[in-house]
């Protein structure tokens, strides 16, 4: 088991923090994704990374390239693993056709945000992202100091008062 306790409702297996510090995020989509057997042994064991990984779209299909899954000693030997192949998305034809309107037309990019489970199957948090600037990161990084410190102020408020 993991060191880490999950809350109940908690179902999330692993979330791409890189994607919110970098791209603005307009929009998420759920989907599903096709495994291997080997790949849920991975998931369920926590070896999954989604940090390097990224959405294309190849002949009207979705594709998660990059996301790596670490094979397991004792699930791959009979199988030759390949820990970061390309696994399909599933989506229904109406949500793919906006994702290839918004990247095609718009200039928007496909992000992988996170991994989660849902009804005992692995699904996928797909976001249409715009790129952040660096003066857009170091705005982000600056209100969210702003926050943090407005909090601080507060609970000491309320502690004497």
């Amino acid at each position: 088991m993991n060191s880490k306790k999950k809350s109940p409702g908690d179902d999330t297996i692993t979330v791409n923090r890189r994607a919110r510090h970098d791209y603005a995020i307009e929009e998420t989509f759920e989907a599903g994704l096709v495994l291997l057997g080997w790949e849920l042994k991975s998931i369920r064991a926590g070896r999954v990374q989604l940090s390097e990984s990224y959405v294309l779209i190849k002949d009207g299909e979705i594709w998660l390239i990059g996301g790596q899954m670490t094979p397991l000693q004792t699930v791959s030997t009979h199988v030759v693993a390949d820990p970061i192949r390309t696994r399909k998305l599933l989506l229904h034809r109406e949500q793919i056709a906006k994702l290839i309107g918004a990247v095609e037309r718009k200039g928007y990019t496909l992000i992988p945000l996170k991994l989660y489970w849902k009804n005992n199957h692995v699904k996928v948090a797909v976001g249409i992202a715009k790129g952040k600037k660096e003066y857009d990161k170091r705005a982000s990084l600056k209100e969210k100091d702003w926050l943090r410190e407005k909090d601080r102020v507060m609970k000491s408020k309320i502690s004497r008062g």
